[in-house]
């Protein structure tokens, strides 16, 4: 029996925002929602119970960086990734689709007759892709089979299907083809899902989801056709990949303004890798209900953390600042986080200066619970139907 699904709550009445549910075999995930990413089985500094604290109910894990390291042997004899991690909520996994493409932009040296030369770190071909592990070189092939089969051994609540995600600028005739395999992975991860399914059933393992992803980089007619493609096929969601790539932001709205529309309502949709102030709010009125960034994160780690002011909208405060280093105040007079009601930037400038790795903790943790109170913010105006008026408040 399948334990996926999901509901619409309300639609907002001026726009295609939406609230929802989401309903895993590890619990229910109120939409919109943030998914923070947890690349390899942890969101860098953090613990479960920290992220449980911050209210995140699902982030995602990376299939190429978990198969590689530690390997599907240990995670399988530790029952699951769930356990692995100490993880009692839904996962997310991907395909590993996007690593061949941000790995396709690298070289390895390897020796020829002469003692020189460099090598494609990643092949594809119609069957799948070859790739060089970033670890030590060893070679490995990934197919829709093999990710399906990867993705099930690990447990996860959703699952990607496996996609062809192309660089940008990228020529018409090369999206098309790219686009084109995509589709014909799709047929065959559904293929091997439903066979790991069917295998699966004698175990009592809980379903496992799986979203096809839309591709066709920022040409209309393929990510119109690849959206109708996509949608016919019996998937429990939508993915949309192939943004935030290297397009600019006008690029990347008019993808979501074309697929959009043909999006069945009734299914939930997720945008892969996307997550601003500005897109949020974009991706949201355009009736996606969960989105993935590393972006909170990363800047976390950088030093930079979010902060909203009444009289200026400013998004990010550089911690490593010297005005910071006398600034007894916390990052956010208003936020209720662990970091904010118990250190002052003072304390968080100095951590990052002498390389405390606290300072990295303290601030991601500011940062997941602002785009969180953000999200949140979002999904009771979409309920109260006034999501456009905060739109405007945050981004005027």
């Amino acid at each position: 029996m399948k334990t996926f699904g999901f509901e619409i709550v309300h639609n907002d009445s001026k726009t295609n925002a939406r609230t929802g549910i989401i309903h895993t075999p590890h619990g229910d995930i109120q939409t919109p929602a943030f998914v923070p990413v947890g690349t390899q089985g942890t969101v860098k500094s953090l613990t479960p119970e920290d992220l449980h604290d911050l209210d995140v109910r699902l982030f995602f894990v990376n299939t190429y960086h978990m198969y590689l390291r530690p390997g599907l042997s240990v995670i399988s004899q530790a029952g699951g990734l769930h356990r692995f991690m100490g993880w009692d909520h839904p996962l997310i996994t991907d395909s590993g689709g996007f690593q061949v493409f941000s790995l396709g932009r690298k070289r390895y040296a390897k020796k020829n007759e002469n003692g020189e030369g460099e090598a494609d770190l990643v092949r594809i071909n119609e069957d799948g892709v070859t790739f060089r592990s970033h670890w030590d070189g060893s070679e490995h092939i990934f197919t829709p089979e093999v990710s399906m089969l990867y993705q099930w051994t690990l447990g996860s609540d959703i699952h990607i299907a496996f996609d062809d995600c192309t660089e940008y600028p990228i020529s018409y005739k090369k999206a098309r083809e790219s686009m084109e395999r995509t589709h014909r992975w799709a047929e065959r991860s559904l293929e091997e899902h439903a066979r790991q399914w069917t295998m699966s059933m004698g175990s009592k393992k809980p379903y496992q989801a799986l979203y096809g992803s839309i591709q066709g980089s920022v040409y209309e007619d393929l990510r119109k056709e690849s959206a109708q493609f996509i949608t016919l096929l019996p998937f429990d969601g939508y993915a949309v990949g192939g943004v935030s790539v290297g397009e600019n932001k006008e690029e990347m709205r008019r993808v979501m303004d074309w697929v959009s529309p043909l999006l069945p309502p009734q299914k939930s949709r997720h945008l892969l890798g996307v997550g601003e102030i500005d897109d949020i709010f974009a991706l949201f009125e355009h009736g996606f209900d969960t989105f993935d960034c590393v972006q909170p994160t990363r800047l976390a780690r950088m030093g930079r953390v979010y902060a909203k002011s009444n009289k200026r909208k400013i998004f990010e405060v550089d911690i490593l600042k010297s005005e910071c280093a006398h600034d007894f105040n916390p990052i956010e007079k208003d936020c209720s986080c662990y970091t904010c009601t118990h250190f002052s930037r003072a304390y968080i400038h100095h951590l990052f200066k002498v390389r405390e790795l606290l300072g990295y903790r303290l601030a991601s943790i500011h940062n997941i619970s602002f785009i969180n109170r953000l999200v949140s913010e979002i999904r009771l105006a979409i309920g109260h139907d006034s999501f456009v008026a905060l739109k405007k408040e945050w981004l005027s």
